[in-house]
């Protein structure tokens, strides 16, 4: 047998298959770790990519909006590197108090005090606050235009008011967006709800009935709609710098890339190929993927990313086993509702199409999913919530294997994916063309 622990909520889940039918062990590609992640965050602001530094891109007396993540993407250790763009401001003389800090919450809920402390650090929120971005509050919104796919893009008034914006985040697989990081700070990150949802809304194919557009996946920028359009309302704004991170499967900042906000992040999706891409030469009976404990499995909003990868390395009508705790359940009324309310994919579908949300279409992929694969969650979420899409909800990992074992055998071919949410398997097939 061959066991390995896979990170579950805040705890571990030990995963046993007999070593005969072990395809692989599908995680990061091994990255040489030669510099600590203060060596890596200081190189990157020392050498911006196809930018100016960014002491030499602000001013005394300018007014610089930082734009961070929230706190379901606290795994971007923002408390780390935030202190060191700071001091890169203040070696321009920024005053303290000309620096806002503006969490890109998109459509998310609003964070407590303590989640602020979490983003920033403790010296940091010592020194300020953060301001969380309501997509719903007009008031607080500037109409900058439309892009060519139709989106109405609509910012938040705080950042533009300031002379810069800075743009920070990680790099990772993005199952709409393609990849995460760069663009997506501005939209979905501080845009409107109406832009938020015109831009997803292109998951989707034009007619009814034909269901989830295949360009709008991971790894996906060349031809995804959804990136294409986020990069338009990124460039209505012209953020003046980047800095994103790129982790490894231990959580360890091990690359950065810094400067103009395009550029720097073509070159960072490029290294996080290098890294998470995984290379598989066939697809498997089994796929047995942790979307990497919390807070990445948080509530199964987040969980569906997992999936999202895990789809990539299982046959048609194979199983997928995901462990995810969803501590908070399943993180949005409208993925449940879409999930739990209807009979059948059209009706979902046509739900969708009539009044998009992100969570909807993330309830409506799940639902599509289950009719191409057998999927069971490993989970801590009321059982009945994924009833109706035919995925059963267990507690172990025994009884997921137990029924994946009665229903198909034992003789499996099975990946495991201990980093689901990272790692995005391609075939061999698939890397060549």
């Amino acid at each position: 047998m061959k066991t390995i622990s896979m990170k579950y909520g805040k705890t571990k889940i030990d995963v046993s298959i007999p070593q005969e039918n072990l395809l692989g062990i599908i995680a990061s590609n091994k990255e040489i770790r030669n510099k600590t992640e203060e060596e890596v965050v200081l190189e990157a602001l020392d050498k911006p990519i196809e930018s100016n530094k960014l002491r030499e891109i602000v001013n005394k007396g300018d007014k610089v909006c930082i734009v961070i993540s929230d706190i379901t993407r606290a795994w971007q250790k923002m408390n780390f590197y935030l202190p060191y763009i700071v001091e890169e401001l203040e070696k321009a003389d920024i005053r303290e108090e000309d620096i806002i800090f503006l969490c890109a919450t998109g459509t998310h809920r609003k964070q407590t005090k303590k989640e602020h402390g979490i983003l920033l650090g403790e010296k940091l929120a010592k020194r300020f606050q953060v301001i969380d971005h309501d997509c719903m509050d007009k008031d607080n919104l500037v109409y900058l235009g439309t892009t060519s796919f139709g989106t109405p893009v609509s910012i938040n008034k705080i950042a533009l008011e300031c002379d810069h914006i800075i743009i920070t985040g990680a790099i990772v697989y993005h199952d709409m967006a393609g990849w995460g990081g760069g663009r997506k700070s501005i939209l979905p990150g501080i845009s409107s709800y109406e832009s938020i949802m015109a831009n997803h809304a292109l998951a989707l194919n034009k007619k009814l009935g034909e269901g989830s557009n295949l360009k709008v996946r991971c790894g996906n920028a060349a031809t995804n709609p959804i990136h294409q359009d986020m990069l338009e309302a990124a460039k209505l704004v012209k953020p003046s710098y980047l800095f994103n991170v790129i982790m490894d499967e231990k959580g360890n900042i091990i690359k950065a890339v810094a400067g103009d906000y395009i550029k720097a992040h073509e070159i960072g999706r490029r290294i996080v190929d290098e890294i998470d891409g995984v290379v598989i030469n066939e697809k498997a009976d089994l796929v047995i993927a942790s979307s990497g404990g919390y807070p990445k499995d948080i509530d199964l909003y987040q969980a569906t990313k997992t999936l999202s990868n895990a789809k990539e390395a299982a046959k048609e009508n194979g199983t997928i086993i995901i462990l995810s705790e969803c501590v908070e359940g399943v993180g949005s009324d409208d993925l449940q509702k879409i999930i739990q309310d209807y009979e059948n994919n059209v009706e979902r579908e046509k739900a969708v199409r009539e009044n998009f949300t992100v969570a909807k279409y993330i309830g409506y992929s799940m639902a599509e999913a289950a009719k191409s694969f057998n999927i069971i969650f490993v989970s801590g979420i009321d059982k009945s919530i994924l009833k109706n899409i035919n995925i059963p909800v267990v507690s172990t990992i025994d009884e997921a294997l137990e029924i994946t074992y009665k229903e198909k055998g034992r003789n499996l071919k099975t990946y495991l994916m201990p980093c689901g949410a990272n790692t995005l398997p391609k075939l061999t097939c698939q890397v060549s063309k």
